[in-house]
């Protein structure tokens, strides 16, 4: 009896991870000597991260402790998409990171589709914001995992479920 082998490509992120991430950018603003007295706040919700300080200078700078924190914590830097940066009262400047999760129906679709052009053995088909992929053979879906890593899609992919 022939059995059929499959794995999920998803887009998602550890929120734990994102949780102590921010904690260390929060705890390194108030040791950083630059930006002690800048009174910025790093805020985690649901599905982003509110960012208030006193500058656009000291904006970016928040930028580059969040993106390094992250990446120690190995969360991709795709997961975050930076709003425009607005200002707030008194000279401050306020931004909203939208944290990205699930792949959207035309990624989705770009996917299922270069699996279905390159690969007349395996299986491709979008549930929801993930996209379950099928195949007889183990091998043949690992060489779409790698396959799927060369490219560049603007969201962070990862390989679940595998069996």
């Amino acid at each position: 009896m022939a059995s059929t082998f499959s794995f999920d490509i998803v887009s998602d992120f550890d929120q734990q991870e994102l949780v102590n991430a921010i904690d260390q950018v929060a705890r390194e603003i108030k040791s950083r000597y630059d930006l002690k007295d800048t009174q910025t706040t790093v805020e985690l919700a649901e599905q982003s991260i509110n960012v208030s300080t006193d500058s656009e200078f000291t904006l970016d700078s928040v930028h580059n402790i969040l993106r390094e924190k992250a990446a120690k914590r190995n969360l991709s830097q795709k997961i975050f998409d930076f709003g425009k940066v607005e200002s707030a009262s008194g000279n401050r400047v306020r931004q909203e990171i939208k944290l990205k999760k699930g792949i959207s129906q035309e990624i989705a679709k770009q996917i299922s589709k270069l699996i279905r052009d390159e690969f007349k053995k395996v299986q491709a088909s979008i549930q929801g914001d993930a996209v379950r992929v099928s195949a007889k053979s183990k091998d043949d879906l690992q060489v779409v995992i790698q396959r799927l890593k060369q490219e560049d899609y603007p969201v962070a992919l990862q390989f679940t479920n595998y069996r």
